[in-house]
Formats: C-alpha cells, sequence, structure tokens
C-alpha cells in the first residue's frame, strides 16, 4: 500500500505540515543547469522491521514500512520479468542480492519565488536497480527523452502524477547487468513558484559487498563487455562522492 497525501496522519503531513524537512536551501554542489538544488529530504534505510519501528520517526515508521515491504514483493516481480525477458533466469538468492539494499526517502521541495535560478533535484540516473516512487499531485518531475543529444539540445518529458498510480524507474545496476539493453532513466525534478512537492521514492539496489557486471549469459551472445564487474559498494561511493551530472556515474564501470 502506499502512503496517501490526504489524510492527517500522511507522511506529506510529516514532511510538510509538522515541519519536519523543511530547511528551504540545500547546497549538495553546482549541476550541468548551473543551479543549486532546492530540497530538503527525510531518509531512511530498511535493515529489518525492528530496527524500523525503533529508529525511524515515530510519526511515519509505520506506513512507511507497509509501504517498502509491499512494494519490495512488487520489485521482485518486475526485476525478474525484465531479467527473464533478456533470456535469463536468476535464483530467488541472486535476486534477492541485486535489491537487498532498500532505503526510502521523503522528499520535500518548496516553492520557490526564482525557480529559474534553482533546481529541485540536478540531472541524474539513479544508482540501483530499480526506483518505485510515488509523487504527490503537483507534477514537476522530468525525464530525458533520449541519451543521443548534445548539451542544450535536450528534449525533457514531464511525468504526469497520475492519482494511485507509482514511477518505475530503471537505474544504473540495471543498465550494467543488462549490458546496456536497458537504459536507466536520466531524470531531473523542477522546482516552481507557487505550489511546494512531495515525493517518496524507494530505492532498490544490491546488497553493498555484491557484485555487478554484465550477466554472463549475454555476453556469451554479445561477446562484448560494455561495462566492467564492480563492487556495487564501490560504485555508489563514487556515486555519492560527485554531484549529479547526468549519466556520468556510468563511467566508473565503463569498459
Amino acid at each position: 500500500m502506499a502512503p496517501s497525501f490526504n489524510d492527517e496522519s500522511s507522511l506529506f503531513n510529516f514532511v510538510v505540515k509538522d515541519g519536519y524537512g523543511v530547511k528551504g536551501l540545500v547546497d549538495s554542489g553546482l549541476t550541468e543547469e548551473k543551479a543549486l538544488e532546492w530540497k530538503d529530504y527525510v531518509s531512511m534505510r530498511y535493515t529489518n522491521d525492528a530496527d524500523a519501528l525503533e529508529f525511524w520517526p515515530n510519526e511515519c515508521k509505520e506506513v512507511a514500512l507497509e509501504y517498502i515491504k509491499t512494494s519490495t514483493k512488487m520489485v521482485k516481480k518486475l526485476l525478474q520479468a525484465l531479467i527473464g525477458n533478456l533470456g535469463v533466469i536468476l535464483d530467488d538468492s541472486r535476486l534477492d542480492a541485486l535489491m537487498g539494499f532498500r532505503m526510502v526517502n521523503m522528499n520535500f521541495y518548496p516553492a520557490c519565488l526564482n525557480p529559474e535560478l534553482t533546481v529541485g533535484v540536478g540531472r541524474h540516473s539513479d544508482m540501483g536497480t530499480l526506483t518505485v516512487l510515488l509523487q504527490d499531485g503537483i507534477g514537476g518531475l522530468y525525464v530525458k527523452k533520449s541519451e543521443n543529444t548534445s548539451l542544450g539540445n535536450e528534449e525533457w518529458i514531464e511525468i504526469p502524477p497520475v492519482h494511485g498510480a507509482l514511477v518505475i524507474n530503471i537505474g544504473d545496476t540495471l543498465q550494467i547487468l543488462s549490458n546496456g539493453r536497458y537504459k536507466s532513466a536520466e531524470h531531473r525534478v523542477l522546482t516552481t513558484s507557487v505550489e511546494s512537492r512531495v515525493s517518496v521514492p524507494i530505492f532498490n539496489s544490491p546488497l553493498p559487498r555484491v557484485n555487478i557486471g554484465p550477466l554472463p549469459e549475454l555476453l556469451a551472445r554479445d561477446e562484448v563487455a560494455r561495462y566492467r564487474e564492480v563492487v556495487f559498494e564501490e560504485y555508489m561511493n563514487n556515486f555519492f562522492s560527485n554531484s549529479h551530472d547526468g549519466k556520468k556515474s556510468l563511467d566508473f564501470a565503463s569498459t
């Protein structure tokens, strides 16, 4: 079950109405848009139910825990189908390892008097396997249409909110595993001067010590590996050590 944005105990009220996360400008470095990110967030890593109930904020822990647990079942089915579409079958232990590092964020993007000077989130792709995103009715999420365009000539498509729907993003890990057959979604969030925005993504990534690289079954057909095998923890450290810059994080694993 996805959290509601409408009732009095919703995650929206936790992040916005009750004041959690309202701190204004977050300086996370310059993006290619030459603007600072204008957002705040609460980030919670899932390890087990007991830790979540003990350490996550009281105001949201139960609904956030239910959200992440029910979405995990869906993500496993999606990953199984996507890998199966490549003609590869992975057992449950391998699938679980590829989505065993889970984190849920509650993002708050305040309204900005000068939105042309800021960006909610700079252009980037997610580092993990699959991302599940719940967004409110405000909008502002954009996905780049094609990778084969030069800077300044890109076409960005807005992903409008649909009531009751979730957005699924393919991440860098799945692009690497598929040897480039699947493409991670380069996306960004724009701010507005009218209304604040809230979104709740769940990032499903490999366990830190898991090796990620093109699946052997695909290399047997392709002969050429577009990516080298890396430890996901090293990929993650590289991802977080740099400002958002499109899909350049993939260069770390490129051959």
